[in-house]
C-alpha cells in the first residue's frame, strides 16, 4: 500500500503503522486464519463440512472488503466452488476466476447495488438442504446490499439514509432503521437462503462486533423492531422528513402489519454458522507491535471509542497528556493507539469525514507549550474517510499555527464541518486509496 509523503522525518513511522495494522486485517490474513480446506473436507471455525454432500457450493459477498475476501476463498475451495456473486463498492473490484463482481455506491445506494441484489437473489434461485452457501460480509454491505421493501423507492433510501448520516446517529441506529426498510437486511436474507447450509464470515466494521450490525445483519438476528426504528427517528426529529413511503410503511409495522424482522430462535437461522474473522482489535493490537519495535513505549487505550468525533478528539488528548506526565514519561518516546467509530452531527456546508473531523478538532485543542513534539493520526481503515478520497489527516502542536500563516481559520473550518479543504489546503491529509480491508479507524498518538 503506497502512502502520498507527508513530513519525511516522522512520517516513515505513520506508515508503518497503519501498514502493519492493515497488514494484519487483511481479508485474505483474516480469512485464512478462520477456514481451510483438507482435501474433501472444508473446516470453517470449529466446524467441518463434507464437500462432496453437497450439490452446490455457492460464494455470495457484499462489503468493500468483498473482493478480496473472494480471492482467498476461491484459493481454498478450489474446483468444489460452483459460481459466485458478489457487490463491492467502485474502485474496489479484484480479478476472480469464477466469482462475477458487481461494483456499486456507497455510503448512498445506487441502481448497481439494486441491481446486483436482485441479481444475486436469481443467482442463488430456490435455494435447498443440498446447498452450501458461503458469505463474505464486510463493512459497506449495508448499502451495496440494497433490496428496498415493497413500496420504498431506491430514492426513498437514499432520503432516509443521507439525513441518518448527517444526523449523528451511530452505526447501531443507522442499521436499525436500514433493516426495517430492506427486503434481505435483518435476517431477512437467511430466510431467502433456508433450508440451504449457510457459513457467513464476517469482517467487523462495527464496535463490539454485533453480528446483527455488520451489514446490517443480512443472516443474523434482529433484536430491533418498528418501534424501536421509530423512537431512533424521533430522537433525531426525522419524523417529518420522512419520504411519505417510509412512513407508511414504519406506520403498518408500528399497527402489527408488517412482521418484524426474524428474532433468534427462528428456523432461518438453524443451518447458519456465524464467524468474526477480523476486527479493530486486532489492527489495533498489530500497530501497538509494530510501535514497540520501532522503540516506542506503545499501548492500546481502546479499540472502542464511539461518541461524537469533538468528543472523542478532547478524550484524546487529554489521555495523551496524562500517560506523558505519569512516571516521568516526559521526554520518552511513546505512541498511544485508539480504534472504534466515532460519528459527527453535520451542521455546516463543508466536507470531510469523522477522522478528519475529531483530527481537526484534537487540532484546535492541542497547544505548544502542552503538546509539542507531538503526533496525531486519524484515519479510515477502508481508506475513505466519508464522502472524501481521504482516508484521514494528521496534526501536531502547531497546526493551527501553520494554518493561520496561510490564512486559515481552523475554528471556522471546525464549525462549518469542512475538515477536507482546511487539510488539503494544509497538505495534511492521508491518502492511501482503496486498503481492500475495513475495520473502523485507528488513531495513533505519538510523542517524540
Amino acid at each position: 500500500m503506497g502512502i502520498r509523503p507527508l513530513w519525511e522525518e516522522r512520517m516513515a513511522h505513520t506508515q508503518q503503522l497503519i501498514e502493519a495494522a492493515l497488514d494484519a486485517a487483511a481479508p485474505q490474513t483474516a480469512l485464512r486464519c478462520h477456514m481451510t480446506r483438507d482435501g474433501d473436507w472444508l473446516r470453517v471455525g470449529a466446524r467441518k463440512y463434507h464437500l462432496p454432500d453437497f450439490s452446490r457450493v455457492l460464494l455470495l459477498g457484499f462489503g468493500k472488503a468483498a473482493a478480496a475476501m473472494a480471492q482467498e476463498a476461491e484459493d481454498v475451495l478450489g474446483d468444489w466452488l460452483t459460481a459466485g456473486l458478489i457487490i463491492t463498492h467502485y474502485g474496489h473490484a479484484l480479478p476472480l476466476e469464477d466469482t462475477v463482481v458487481v461494483e456499486a455506491g456507497h455510503p448512498l445506494p445506487d441502481e448497481n447495488g439494486l441491481a446486483g441484489a436482485t441479481r444475486m437473489l436469481e443467482f442463488v434461485g430456490r435455494a435447498s438442504e443440498n446447498d452450501l452457501v458461503i458469505a463474505l460480509i464486510s463493512g459497506g454491505g449495508s448499502t451495496l446490499l440494497t433490496l428496498p421493501a415493497p413500496g420504498i423507492s431506491l430514492s426513498d433510501l437514499r432520503v432516509v439514509n443521507q439525513k441518518l448520516l448527517r444526523s449523528g446517529a451511530d452505526i447501531y441506529q443507522l442499521n436499525s432503521v436500514r433493516k426495517h426498510l430492506s427486503q434481505v437486511k435483518g435476517g431477512n436474507l437467511a430466510r431467502r437462503l433456508y433450508p440451504a447450509h449457510v457459513v457467513a464470515l464476517l469482517l467487523s466494521d462495527v464496535v463490539g462486533n454485533d453480528e446483527g450490525v455488520i451489514a446490517s445483519g443480512p443472516l443474523s438476528p434482529d433484536r430491533s423492531t418498528f418501534l424501536h426504528v421509530w423512537e431512533t427517528l424521533g430522537k433525531f426529529r426525522l419524523h417529518a422528513e420522512l419520504p411519505r413511503a417510509v412512513r407508511t410503511h414504519l406506520q403498518r409495522g408500528l399497527r402489527g402489519e408488517i412482521a418484524d424482522n426474524p428474532p433468534a430462535g427462528d428456523r432461518a437461522f438453524e443451518r447458519v454458522q456465524t464467524v468474526v474473522v477480523g476486527d479493530n482489535q486486532l489492527a489495533a493490537q498489530a500497530a501497538v507491535e509494530r510501535a514497540t519495535g520501532l522503540g516506542f513505549s506503545a499501548r492500546l487505550l481502546t479499540s472502542r471509542l464511539t461518541g461524537e468525533a469533538r468528543d472523542a478528539a478532547g478524550w484524546i488528548v487529554e489521555q495523551a497528556r496524562s500517560v506523558r506526565t505519569a512516571d516521568g514519561a516526559i521526554g520518552a518516546s511513546i505512541c498511544l493507539v485508539a480504534g472504534g467509530e466515532t460519528t459527527v452531527k453535520v451542521q455546516g456546508s463543508g466536507k470531510g469525514g469523522r477522522n478528519q473531523e475529531l483530527a481537526l478538532a484534537a487540532a484546535v485543542e492541542m497547544t505548544a507549550d502542552k503538546d509539542e513534539c507531538a503526533r496525531l493520526v486519524c484515519l479510515a481503515t477502508d481508506g475513505r474517510d466519508g464522502p472524501t478520497d481521504a482516508a484521514g489527516a494528521f496534526v501536531e502542536c502547531d497546526s493551527v499555527v501553520r494554518a493561520a500563516a496561510v490564512g486559515l481559520d481552523a475554528r471556522k473550518y471546525l464549525h462549518d464541518n469542512d475538515s477536507y479543504s482546511f487539510f488539503s489546503n494544509l497538505g495534511d491529509l492521508i491518502i492511501t486509496g482503496p486498503t481492500g480491508t475495513n475495520v473502523n479507524d485507528l488513531l495513533f498518538w505519538f510523542w517524540y
